[in-house]
Order: structure tokens, then sequence, then C-alpha cells
């Protein structure tokens, strides 16, 4: 009898990081942002602890297919160019996450510009959406942002503003909401918050715990565009947006509805669940500098920790380590959560590895209002934002959402 292969199960690598990556990579071929083959051949002789060796293989494979990309360009044949363009946009994106493991973090802001790049040639050359750039105005500055209506469609259009997660791409944010909400006759805004992609980047901003701060200006912006309906306006959040969307739903109301993907009630757990308990008292009682102390002499051993939790750590300020776990803390919604009163969908993927059981925790906070859906092993859905079934997750997301929108005679 043959041996299976339990392939889906025992993941597509022995690095976990690895692993996880790929499935969403993978995943995101079915809004088109993927193609498997190039895929799988890119990273087959990458090895399970080959960091420099796993970056190579996306920056090669994104400049293989953004110079595909080019070529129909340049040639009129603007489908087949959009459809690169947004592939290489993805496969550029995991080599900005991967770069941070690298001994040197000097090749990040030339990849993530590289992806940046190949994102807003895809705006430009999309046949799935009349496609175009904004600017959000926040605070004393502006967020960048993109607007895509479905093509034909006649206003007043419902609106999905999407927003993403702390180290997310704009290309993942279209196989997370967008593709799905564009193929339903929504209009979709994306942007970048403070502490995220361009506005990190390009801007060194950082995050904020407060982001109906951010969401409101977004949201009063949307609501001045041409052709959307006031009245049928959704949010959207993935992975630490699961958080600052809630976050957000507490003190704005206007929303007609939203989705977190997953629910997230208290950020720091993905940061002090790998602490050890001494670590832990010594951040409980304020022993800030021996906290710091003992936080610097493992990272001496361990490079590749040590640069992802810069890398991690980046978005909230330059602090130290024991000042950045006390500010993550702070991304709580625990206390406010109950002020909420938009219906409120919310993910619950089973094998969730950075906020386990908070989408339950969530659900139990907001049971007036929210509806929790799992995902299941069994399904292929499993994991953090099921990264394998998108378009499960879509059907899910989409059909409530559909429900729960007011419609016009």
């Amino acid at each position: 009898m043959a041996s299976a292969r339990h392939t889906f199960s025992r993941g597509f690598s022995a690095n976990d990081d690895f692993d996880f990556e790929l499935r969403c990579v993978l995943g995101a071929a079915y809004s088109g942002a993927a193609d498997v083959g190039e895929v799988l051949a890119a990273v087959d002789d990458v090895g399970d602890k080959d960091q420099r060796g796993w970056y190579e293989a996306w920056v090669g494979l994104g400049d293989r297919v953004a110079a595909q990309a080019d070529a129909s360009a340049q040639r009129s044949h603007a489908a087949s160019a959009a459809s690169a363009y947004l592939r290489a946009s993805l496969y550029y994106s995991v080599a900005v996450n991967t770069a941070s493991a690298l001994d040197s973090a000097d090749e990040l802001l030339s990849v993530f510009h590289k992806h940046r790049d190949a994102w807003d040639r895809f705006v430009e050359t999309t046949p799935e959406a009349a496609a175009s750039r904004v600017s959000i105005p926040y605070e004393q500055t502006s967020l960048p942002g993109y607007l895509f209506r479905p093509r034909g469609a006649s206003g007043p259009l419902p609106l999905l503003i999407g927003t993403n997660g702390s180290d997310g791409s704009l290309s993942a944010m279209w196989s997370s909401c967008a593709f799905g909400a564009l193929r339903r006759g929504y209009a979709v805004l994306l942007y970048d918050g403070p502490g995220q992609q361009s506005m990190l980047f390009d801007h060194a901003t950082t995050f904020r715990p407060d982001w109906e701060a951010v969401l409101t200006p977004v949201l009063d912006f949307a609501l001045g565009l041409d052709g959307i309906d006031a009245d049928r306006v959704a949010a959207y959040g993935i992975s630490q947006a699961g958080y600052w969307v809630t976050r957000a739903l507490a003190f704005e109301h206007r929303f007609a509805a939203a989705i977190v993907d997953p629910g997230v009630v208290d950020v720091s757990t993905s940061w002090t669940s790998h602490l050890p308990k001494s670590m832990l008292e010594l951040l409980q009682k304020g022993e800030d500098a021996k906290f710091d102390r003992d936080m610097e002499f493992a990272f001496k051993f361990e490079r590749g920790p040590a640069s992802i939790w810069a890398f991690r750590a980046r978005p909230y300020g330059d602090l130290g380590y024991a000042q950045t776990l006390k500010g993550v803390q702070e991304y709580t919604v625990a206390d406010i959560a109950d002020r909420i009163t938009t219906p409120l969908l919310i993910t619950s993927p089973e094998r969730e590895q950075f906020w386990p059981g908070q989408s339950e925790r969530l659900a139990e906070l907001t049971s007036s209002v929210s509806t929790l859906v799992p995902f299941t092993a069994a399904e292929g859905a499993d994991f953090h934002c099921q990264p394998l079934a998108r378009g499960l997750t879509d059907q899910r997301m989409f059909d409530w959402l559909d429900e729960r929108m007011p419609q016009h005679s």
C-alpha cells in the first residue's frame, strides 16, 4: 500500500516561517496574484535555514516576472502586463519581509521600492477595475490610497475600506479583500496607515493604538467620493488590523458592517507568549534595564531573531526592548469592545498561530453584534487568515456582508 504524502498537513517547508509564507503566496493564486508553478520552482532548491537563498529566490522571481510585465506593456498587451505586475509585486513583498532576517538591512528599501513600483504599474494597467491613486487627508499630512471601482458599474456603489496588518503588502490586500469585493460589485479603498508600508519605509511614521484617529479620516474621505453610497460603506481588517478595525469601531459608528480577519483583542500576546516567565516578571516589576540587558545578551547569539525583532519593533518607534513591549501592551480592546454597535463578522481559523483564542474572546465581548465564523483544517482553511482558502473566505465574508448592507429599492 502506497504511503500518503500529507503535503498540506506536514507543510511545504520544515521552516515554519517559510511554510506560512508559501501558503500565503500559493493562496493568492486564487486572485491572480501568484502562479503556482513559478512559485514552487523558484524556491525548490532553497534550504530550510537558508535565509539569504530564500530572499534571493523571491527577488529573482520578482525581477523575472517584472521583466515579463514590461515586455508585455511595451507591446500593448495590457492584460498580460497587469497580471505579471501584480505577481511581481507580491513576490517582491515576500522579499521585503525576508530582508528582516538578513545580516544587513541595506536591501530592504531597494526591494520595497521594486514592490511598490510593480504594484503601481498593476494599478495603471489592470483591466479588472477602474483604478486610481488617491491622497487621503490625515492630520497635517496625507495617506496614500488606491481606489478601485468595478468597470462599467454605475453608482451609487457600496464601498469596502481595507485596512492592512502590521507588515502586509497592498498586493496581499488585493488577494484578501479587493478581488472578491470587486467581483461582487463593491468599490474598494485601500490605504497605508501610519507605520505601514510606504508610511513606514518612506515617511518614518509609526503605529498608533488609537486607530479611530486613522480610520475616521479615511471614512470621511470615502464619504466625499462621487458615486459612493454613504449608507453602504463597510470596513475590513486583516491580521493585526483585526485589532485596529475593532478599536476604531468602538468610537466610529458610521460603518454599515465590518469584518475582522481574524479577531484580535490584545496584540501584545503574540510578543509575550514566547518570553520566559522570568523575563515577563522583570517587565511586570518595571525592571526595564535588567530586561533590556537580558534581551541584548540573548540576541548576541541569535542573529536571526534579533533582526526579526528589529523589523517587528521598527513600526512602534525607536525604543528599547522593554519600552517596545510596554507600548505594544497598549494595543488592546478588552475594556472597550462592548461599545461596538456595528454588525461584525469575525473569522476564526483552526490552528491560529499568532493570536489563538482571541477571535472567540472578541465574539464574547461583542456578542450582541458579532458573528463568529470558524474555518477548519478539514476545509483546507486553517492557520492565520486562512491562507490557502481565500475563495472560501470570500464566499463566507461577502455572503454575510451582502445580507447586512442596507438594500435600496
